[in-house]
This record gives C-alpha cells, sequence and structure tokens, in this order.
C-alpha cells in the first residue's frame, strides 16, 4: 500500500499523534493506502504556515500574472500525472473508470486552468463614478486578498472539490489549509505533492485529513482563518457557521440537495428520459445537485415511467476500475446502509417501487458497496425520499396535471441549489426556469458546470458562489481609496465645518 503524509509548510510530514487511518476501496472494500490523520496539533501548524506565508511571504505581494505563472507550473505538473490521478480517484472515491478519465479529472484540471487565467486578467482596482459632492475626489476600490483561508471539502468528488478551494485562493493572493474529507484524500495529497514539485512558496498550501470534530472545527474556529470554504451537508454547514461566527469570518458554503427535474408535455422523450436518469445517477447518485425528483405530466406518466424502468435495468453495476460500468459503487458500507434505509422509508410512506431497491454483488465486486439503481413512482412531494437528500441512486418520480403545480411543489423544499427543465420550446423552458428557486437551472441537460459561470445554492443549499468572477470575488476584500483632490485647505469640506 502506498503511504501518504501531511502537506504543512511545504513539507511532508506524519501526523504529531503518530496516527495514521486506511484508505479503502469502495469496489472491495480493501484497503489500497495508509494516510496521516490530522489532528488539532497539526491543525494549530499548518495555520501557522499558512499565515506566516501570507503575512511574510512572497504569495500575495506577487502580481497576479506571476501567480498564474507559478499555478501553470502546477498545471504542467497536474497533466504529466494525469493518468496516476485518474486511477487514484477510481480507487479510492469509487468513481468509474469512465467518470475519472472522461469526466472528474480533465474537468478538474480545466478548472484549474481556467480559475487560474481569469484571476490574472481580474480587475483587481475599479474605478468608482466620479460624484463630485461635497467636494471633488479621486475614488476607487481595490480587492485585496482576505489572508488565510480554510477549505473543507467533501468526500464525493475529492480532486474536483480541492481543484474548486485550491485555486481561486491561491490566485487572487490568499493562503490556505485544505483539509479533504478522511474517507477520500488521496487526490488532494497527490495535488499536495504536485504544488511542492511547482514551487510554489512554502506554506501558501497546506493539505491535512481530519475528522471532522479533532480537525475541521478547530481549523474553522481559530482566529487566524480569515475565510472559510467549505463544500457538504447543510448539517455540517450550519455547524461550522456557528464556529466561524464566534470570530465573524468570512464564509462560502455550498450545501446539500434535492433538485427538481420538470418534464414539461412537450418535450422530447427520447434525451428527456436518458437525461434524467444521467441526472440522478452520475456517481451512483452522490451529488448534491442530482436531479432526484422528476415531476411528470399526468399524460405521460405511464410511459415516462416505462421508459425510465427500462433503461435503468439495462444500465450495469460494476467495480469502479471495470470501463464497463455504468454505475459504481456507494463510498462505503454506513453509505449503502444510508441508501436502504431510505429505500425502505419510501415504501413505508407509500410510494411505489417500480425497479431496483436492493444491494447487488457484480462480479469482481465482492465486498464493495453495491446498490441497484432505483427507482419510486407515486410519490407526494411530502415524503421523506422526496424530501431529504439520500446520496445514492434513487429517483422519485412525481406526477402532475398543471405546470403551476409542479413548480409550486419543486420549490417546496428547504433547498435550492439545483433544478432543470426538459422541453421543445426554449422560450416556454426559460420562463419556468427563471421562476424556479434554485441558484442552477440546466434546459435539456444536466450536471454540466462552465467555470466562468457561478455556482451556489438558494436557501439552505449554500452561502456565496464559487467559479468565475462571482467565485474570485469570494476570496477578495473590497477596500474603498478616496483621494482628496482639492489643493488648498480653504477648499477642504472641513474647513467650513470646523473652521480649522
Amino acid at each position: 500500500m502506498r503511504e501518504f503524509k501531511l502537506f504543512v509548510g511545504g513539507e511532508f510530514a506524519d501526523a504529531a499523534s503518530g496516527q495514521t487511518v486506511e484508505s479503502q476501496d469502495p469496489s472491495t472494500g480493501g484497503s489500497i493506502a495508509t494516510v496521516a490523520l490530522g489532528g488539532a496539533e497539526d491543525i494549530d501548524r499548518a495555520i501557522g504556515a499558512a499565515r506566516t506565508a501570507f503575512d511574510e511571504g512572497p504569495w500575495p505581494g506577487m502580481t497576479p500574472a506571476e501567480r498564474a505563472g507559478a499555478m501553470r507550473r502546477v498545471y504542467d505538473g497536474i497533466i504529466a500525472r494525469q493518468d496516476e490521478l485518474v486511477e487514484w480517484e477510481t480507487l479510492d472515491s469509487g468513481h468509474t473508470m469512465r467518470m475519472s478519465s472522461l469526466f472528474t479529472i480533465p474537468y478538474g484540471n480545466e478548472y484549474w486552468r481556467h480559475l487560474a487565467e481569469l484571476g490574472s486578467r481580474y480587475e483587481y482596482q475599479q474605478s468608482v463614478e466620479p460624484y463630485g459632492f461635497p467636494v471633488e475626489a479621486w475614488d476607487f476600490v481595490q480587492r485585496e486578498p482576505f489572508g488565510v483561508c480554510a477549505g473543507i471539502i467533501p468526500w464525493n468528488f475529492p480532486y474536483i472539490m480541492a481543484v474548486w478551494k485550491l485555486a481561486p485562493a491561491l490566485i487572487t493572493g490568499n493562503t490556505v489549509v485544505l483539509k479533504p474529507a478522511l474517507e477520500t484524500p488521496v487526490t488532494a495529497l497527490i495535488l499536495a505533492e504536485i504544488v511542492a514539485e511547482a514551487g510554489i512558496p512554502p506554506g501558501v498550501v497546506n493539505v491535512v485529513p481530519g475528522h471532522g470534530p479533532g480537525a475541521g472545527e478547530v481549523l474553522v474556529a481559530d482566529p487566524r482563518v480569515d475565510k472559510v470554504a467549505f463544500t457538504g451537508s447543510t448539517e455540517v454547514g450550519r455547524r461550522i457557521m456557528q464556529l466561524a461566527s464566534g470570530t465573524v469570518k468570512k464564509v462560502t458554503l455550498e450545501l446539500g440537495g434535492k433538485g427538481p427535474n420538470i418534464l414539461l408535455d412537450d418535450a422530447d422523450l427520447d434525451i428527456a428520459v436518458p437525461g434524467s436518469l444521467w441526472a440522478v445517477y452520475l456517481h451512483t447518485g452522490q451529488m448534491c445537485e442530482a436531479g432526484t425528483r422528476m415531476f411528470v405530466p399526468s399524460s405521460l406518466y405511464d410511459e415516462v415511467t416505462a421508459r425510465l424502468v427500462e433503461l435503468a435495468e439495462g444500465m450495469v453495476v460494476g467495480p469502479a476500475t471495470d470501463f464497463a460500468s455504468d454505475l459504481g459503487p456507494l463510498l462505503n458500507r454506513r453509505q449503502l446502509e444510508t441508501v436502504e434505509r431510505y429505500v425502505q422509508i419510501g415504501q413505508d410512506e407509500g410510494a411505489k417501487l417500480l425497479t431496483g431497491g436492493e444491494r447487488v454483488t457484480p462480479a469482481g465486486g465482492e465486498g464493495g458497496f453495491y446498490f441497484q439503481p432505483t427507482i419510486f413512482g407515486d410519490v407526494d412531494n411530502s415524503m421523506k425520499v422526496a424530501q431529504e437528500e439520500i446520496f445514492g441512486p434513487v429517483l422519485s418520480v412525481i406526477r402532475y396535471d398543471a405546470v403551476e403545480d409542479a413548480l409550486r411543489q419543486a420549490n417546496d423544499s428547504i433547498y435550492g441549489l439545483s433544478g432543470g427543465v426538459w422541453s421543445r420550446d426554449i422560450p416556454r423552458a426559460l420562463a419556468l426556469a427563471k421562476r424556479i428557486k434554485a441558484g442552477t437551472v440546466w434546459i435539456n441537460d444536466w450536471h454540466m458546470l462552465s467555470p466562468a459561470a457561478p455556482f451556489g445554492g438558494y436557501k439552505q443549499s449554500g452561502v456565496g458562489r464559487e467559479f468565475g468572477r462571482w467565485g474570485l470575488d469570494e476570496y477578495l476584500q473590497t477596500k474603498y481609496i478616496r483621494v482628496d483632490q482639492t489643493p488648498t485647505k480653504e477648499q477642504k469640506f472641513w474647513y467650513q465645518i470646523l473652521g480649522l
């Protein structure tokens, strides 16, 4: 098994406690790597390194073009080790080989490249419209880095999430302490190796896997940390807001979701039906912005559910390392049991199990954590399977008679991360999309995000945005500078008031 250490202050080191954990392959249940287990002492050291790197190091004082140059070296290292990243993302987090090689790693690489380039041409100094009252002045806004940023990422997309937290923070001049999820830390630590090889100054990037209470909470509460960026569950997001409030630090949160997927009566079913399965089954449903609630017109309900079942039953569930697998494993036994529990709840509440609903053991996947693609029909929007985030391959189909009723139910949720509309009539779909209370709405597609566009949630799905200039804004403080243009004392506004 390969061994991974913490990355603190530009060096790889054991945890202060000497403790390690074994990372598990979801496809087999076997151990694949030993990882140093970071704790409070390691977090303290990482924050100190990041603090020194920001307060005394060259990184924040470099020009954006210089930082972008350093990040291009990281990008070159990423591309050189892309096959290795694909292999480890597949082994460590259960992304299918198809998903890792065609989607996860290339998508993450593109985000790194784009955000570095965007940050290099970002307008850090912006003029303010001349006002002239009470006297003439030159007014402008200066955008400056916060300082030390904490990035806390979940287990479902470890590489992409590491990139999403590191790239915007670094290009804007901040330093970072990244805490990967202990379940899937490997590709974040490989990224730390690439950062070290690229010559990023020591302390600018620190990577410390650890438990939430023992490492994450310590990181969030520390007064030396200026900003927290978290992706994960709404429950943990609430806790992070509480901890961060003690020092009133900047917080951005990307939290849970229960995406409403509205099929209109004029949708192209040859696209919309498989597209709706793509919306929910990517990474075996372990996605916060998955389209897990599908609203179908009563006139199309029987045809659509029949098509959904036929396609779902033809999908191949298998080991992530098998390129033929459509769906890979769930993360671990706990997640498998959670999905099973929700399937039972759905049946107890009166939903009709149309297909799936059981564990499966594919050839070569003995010891892994597999679950059939599952579809519930006759779901009421008030049911738990329609209101609570399951994080598994479970689709709830809800029939509707009027579009207004579909919209009302779609918005009847504590979440507001994603939504979708399927229709041949784009103006009609746009009109509906604008009324869905969600941060991202797709029309005739799902999951496609642009590094140039904002991503984030309404309601309890989050605070703030990632990506594009909106994401860079979250890592920059706004300073207003006023240069007075009156040359004599008598012309000063205060001279008239106080007579000085």
